[in-house]
């Protein structure tokens, strides 16, 4: 376990003491997808899902998980976000939306995981919004895509080089 920094001497789970690290910009950026119906796709494009804007409502869904990863991931710490952003791709031709989520700060963590989790809360949004119309949706391909800041440096996920 000398190489996991998340286990105290006993084995037992422990949050990482980043007191000693400097202060960097960081920044993280995540996408996935959620797919679904043709007739689906068009009512999103439409405005026709009756609980109502769907990415309108997926967007304030990601800002708002953003803020609560620290209480959902266990060992994340809360930190103090610099700036959100989501953006949506509707891709008829695939029956798909496509979800990416830029999170920034300033500060001795990273924000990856407040990515995956803007990605991952807006995909079930999504789903939620238009659940009544189409339950056989699927969210998959949540992934990071790239990271900045910090002592390990830039991280750029081969596919988005």
């Amino acid at each position: 376990m000398d190489n996991l920094t998340h286990f105290n001497e006993a084995g037992r789970a422990k949050m990482v003491d980043v007191s000693e690290k400097d202060d960097t910009v960081r920044e993280a950026i995540a996408a996935g997808y959620i797919y679904m119906k043709a007739e689906t796709v068009a009512r999103i494009k439409e405005g026709r899902i009756k609980k109502g804007d769907v990415l309108a409502v997926a967007q304030i869904a990601g800002v708002m998980a953003v803020k609560q990863t620290g209480n959902l991931i266990p060992m994340c710490h809360p930190l103090l976000i610099s700036g959100v952003d989501l953006d949506f791709e509707i891709d008829s031709t695939k029956n798909r939306v496509e979800i990416k989520a830029k999170v920034r700060t300033t500060g001795k963590t990273g924000v990856e995981m407040e990515a995956l989790t803007a990605v991952s809360t807006a995909a079930l949004t999504i789903y939620d919004m238009c659940k009544a119309v189409d339950k056989d949706m699927t969210i998959t391909q949540v992934r990071l895509l790239q990271k900045t800041g910090g002592k390990s440096g830039t991280y750029i996920r081969e596919e988005s080089k």
